[in-house]
């Protein structure tokens, strides 16, 4: 919202991180999910770390491997995911947002999905995957709620992605059940992701910057959203639904690169390059820059020069978890009234996690090499969502400022 428009339609915006009785974690959607989000990313990866190198037993009959792909995409991302829809959601349609104890309840029933998937041994698979598959479907229906509500029917989009998300969940535990492991739920739920960013990062990152260049009165601004973006959006769809369906078709080989020139394009249009002196901005750029080069990737993959695995990882830790770290710095910092700037540690954690993007997808390519990659990628992880949780634990569980 920029200083020209009216002071009437400010007054009716949605107030940021309302005043509610009880906790102050649940006065706010952004506060309980990216707190615990980020603090889960931590305990998933530390978990995941022992039981590789043989010093735990982890989850039980659901599968070490299984368990360690299903929290990184369903568990830390869905949280994410959720603290930012809830936070976004109110501001789209003008309604309250959803706080206080039924926030805390939705929190709650995240948690006991991790806690279900880790006690499969005593409650079993069939038990947990149910109690687990329950949140997201609630989340959705929430969201719908509130769009529907609204009349901000241009927003269903993003519960399309939210629905195949939830769809993803059920098949993932669906095959674990039958005894299985099913790579295109896998694909599915990074492809839904990855089309969430380009939907979403195309309303934020050239409006952010602009927001920014316009403040010291430039006017060297990232081009509108316009027919190209719908189009770019629409070619990487295409070629992550075939990427989805059969990762090694001729056609997928074609989709993959066009998709990935597509947005390439989309972001040099938004001029990152101008915001390089804020990092909080400029790291918004460089997440978004994954895309292209996943989609890249999808078609270097699907003529069987690259392994699938480092695909999915430089989609999801690049593409999804970047973009995400990104968001929750400055959602955080902007709804609870800090300045809207990078810190050293901040800048830290960005670079960290950006190094493991990079790292992960290596392990498949330099086999040999792989178990120092995988420690290397697991600890840049920990140290990327470790400084945040560190510096922002405070600032999201403490009463808000006055916004800036």
């Amino acid at each position: 919202m920029t200083a020209s428009q009216p002071a009437a339609r400010v007054s009716r915006a949605v107030p940021r991180g309302l005043s509610r009785t009880g906790p102050v974690l649940f006065s706010y959607g952004f506060r309980p999910f990216f707190l615990g989000g980020g603090l889960w990313a931590i305990v998933a990866m530390a978990l995941w770390i022992a039981a590789i190198s043989g010093r735990i037993n982890l989850a039980g009959d659901y599968g070490a491997a299984n368990w360690h792909a299903h929290e990184m995409l369903f568990g830390f991302a869905s949280a994410v995911l959720a603290g930012f829809l809830l936070t976004a959601v109110p501001n789209w349609t003008g309604r309250l947002p959803v706080s206080g104890w039924p926030l805390g309840g939705l929190f709650a029933l995240w948690c006991a999905g991790r806690l279900a998937l880790l006690a499969t041994d005593g409650i079993g698979v069939v038990a947990a995957a149910v109690i687990d598959g329950l949140f997201l479907p609630v989340l959705l229906a929430i969201c719908t709620r509130e769009v529907v509500a609204g009349r901000k029917w241009k927003d269903l989009k993003v519960l399309g992605g939210l629905l195949a998300l939830s769809l993803a969940n059920g098949i993932f535990h669906v095959a674990v059940i039958d005894g299985g492991h099913d790579h295109m739920a896998l694909r599915l739920a990074v492809s839904a992701y990855i089309v969430l960013v380009m939907i979403v990062g195309g309303r934020i990152v050239p409006s952010f910057t602009r927001n920014w260049l316009n403040k010291f009165g430039r006017t060297d601004f990232p081009v509108p959203y316009n027919r190209y973006d719908t189009v770019a959006i629409l070619g990487g769809v295409a070629a992550l639904a075939a990427w989805a369906a059969a990762p090694d078709h001729p056609v997928t080989a074609v989709l993959g690169p066009a998709a990935a020139l597509l947005h390439a394009v989309r972001l040099y249009r938004w001029r990152g390059w101008t915001v390089a002196p804020e990092k909080l901005l400029l790291v918004l750029h460089v997440a978004y820059a994954f895309i292209p080069l996943g989609l890249a990737a999808i078609g270097v993959s699907a003529l069987g020069l690259l392994e699938e695995r480092s695909v999915l990882h430089l989609l999801s830790v690049g593409g999804v978890a970047c973009m995400m770290l990104a968001v929750m710095t400055r959602a955080s910092l902007g709804h609870t009234g800090h300045a809207l700037t990078a810190s050293r540690l901040t800048i830290a954690a960005y670079a960290a996690l950006i190094l493991c993007a990079l790292v992960r997808p290596l392990g498949e390519i330099l086999p040999d090499a792989s178990p120092t990659i995988y420690a290397v990628a697991g600890l840049l992880w920990i140290i990327a969502f470790g400084l945040f949780s560190f510096e922002f634990a405070p600032i999201l569980a403490r009463k808000r400022r006055t916004p800036l």
